[in-house]
């Protein structure tokens, strides 16, 4: 049995020395090396873009499931070949090793905050609760934790699932206040753009932009009735409905409404939005790229192409204290709530 490793590299099966996310398949055993904690999950929450891509290549809800079946069996956690993308998850903490520097007892209900790309996964249900048609994915089996992985313990003030439907998109508000922050102490109050506004990432960017010192809100939607579902929450300033993969009618749109941004947040879940979003970020502004469905080389070479002097970040999820800031949102922000409350149920 090999020493363990605190990014969990000695649950790896690959023949060439890479780390969880980037491996083929994990070893999925029960027993825990000293540093590893053991959940028994409860709830699997699949990334947007992940499940976008199931949906749209199986259609229907049985062969969504058993789609994510055998990618849980065979490699041993939960990653889209397609996407590349997982999720996350809740569970209860069924087995703490005696070196786990977690912080984790035995019974706590929590969320894992490591996308489940890494996360050794064994389903021991089939899913037979789950009916294959929404993100949310009730489940019974268990994951392992490893010395670097990042838990939070669940509020107790708060429906599960939507603890749950918060948490997945937690590093995209805390990032988005950092950078707004970041702008205020230049004694910038910037004109923040959040494409995908009307969805959970999004909905949390502009609450936190705003919570940060933001001057003007722009709120980027699809479809009428996003739009009006934005509006009726009071999140931005304008909102504006467009394709994101049309670079000229993003530009314009939020142009339109008060832009160009000084931040421009992307979160949407389909790809092709990158040169969009350059567009409409003014120059020596910051594109934030949360969508998991984001091209580095669109991005890159995209702003290159038309001599665009912006900075850009890609989202990693983490940012300390971000599953507090986001529920700390959640509770304070009506409009936050209602959306949250409006997806997931």
């Amino acid at each position: 049995m090999p020493k363990s490793d605190p990014t969990g590299l000695h649950r790896v099966l690959d023949a060439e020395t890479v780390l969880p996310q980037a491996a083929q398949r994990l070893d999925t055993r029960r027993e825990l090396w000293p540093d590893e904690v053991r959940i028994r999950v409860e709830r699997l929450n699949l990334d947007a873009a992940s499940f976008r891509q199931l949906e749209g290549e199986h259609g229907d809800g049985g062969a969504v499931r058993a789609a994510v079946l055998a990618i849980v069996a065979e490699r041993g956690k939960m990653q889209n070949p397609v996407t590349g993308s997982g999720g996350m998850l809740i569970g209860t903490v069924e087995e703490v090793g005696p070196e786990s520097p977690l912080g984790l007892d035995v019974g706590q209900r929590v969320a894992t905050l490591v996308s489940l790309t890494l996360t050794p996964l064994v389903i021991e249900d089939g899913l037979a609760q789950w009916d294959g048609t929404s993100e949310q994915v009730p489940c019974d089996g268990y994951a392992v934790l490893f010395g670097r992985s990042i838990a939070a313990v669940l509020p107790d003030d708060l429906p599960r699932a939507l603890s749950l439907a918060v948490m997945d998109v937690c590093g995209a508000p805390a990032l988005t206040a950092r950078v707004v922050r970041q702008y205020g102490e230049r004694g910038i109050a910037p004109r923040v753009a959040v494409i995908g506004g009307g969805g959970k990432s999004g909905s949390l960017a502009l609450a936190a932009a705003r919570a940060a010192g933001a001057d003007h809100l722009i709120g980027v939607v699809l479809t009428e009735r996003e739009a009006a579902s934005l509006t009726g929450a009071g999140l931005a300033d304008s909102v504006v409905i467009t394709d994101a993969r049309d670079p000229i009618g993003l530009r314009d749109a939020v142009a339109s409404a008060g832009g160009p941004a000084d931040v421009t947040v992307v979160c949407v879940d389909v790809p092709g939005c990158e040169g969009g979003a350059v567009l409409a970020t003014a120059e020596g502004g910051t594109v934030i790229f949360f969508s998991m469905a984001t091209s580095f080389s669109a991005a890159a070479l995209g702003a290159e192409g038309v001599a665009a002097d912006v900075t850009m970040l890609i989202g990693n999820g983490y940012v300390p204290g971000h599953a507090a800031f986001a529920l700390d949102l959640l509770r304070a922000n009506e409009g936050v709530r209602r959306l949250f409350t409006e997806r997931v149920q």
